[in-house]
């Protein structure tokens, strides 16, 4: 009989009931430069600044990308270590983060 893997097991005769492991993600490795590239996949055209290479865990980029969304006046998010900015001002980013000493480099078109 085969398993299916999106069936999870809820409950056990030997343990009882069954809680899911919290999952850890693991910071990725940085090589000390901080890319910025544009991106418009999926999102009907628009533009959106991708900032990665940041080497922060996940509540540093948050609060880093709340600081560079309200001095862009723009939205953003972060997902997958990667900071998303609504707005094509990559040298506005840059600046920002080359203030915050950060090596940086603009990547892509």
């Amino acid at each position: 009989m085969k398993t299916d893997p999106n069936v999870t097991l809820v409950y056990s005769t030997d343990k009882g009931r069954i809680t899911a492991e919290p999952t850890v993600k693991a910071v990725p490795e940085s090589d000390g430069i901080v890319r910025i590239h544009r991106d418009s996949k999926g999102r009907k055209g628009k533009g959106v600044s991708i900032i990665s290479g940041l080497g922060l865990e996940e509540t540093a980029l948050k609060n880093l990308a709340q600081t560079l969304k309200k001095q862009c006046g723009c939205g953003g998010t972060v997902k997958d270590f990667c900071i998303e900015i609504q707005t094509d001002n990559r040298e506005l980013l840059k600046q920002l983060l080359e203030k915050q000493n950060y090596k940086v480099k603009l990547a892509g078109g």
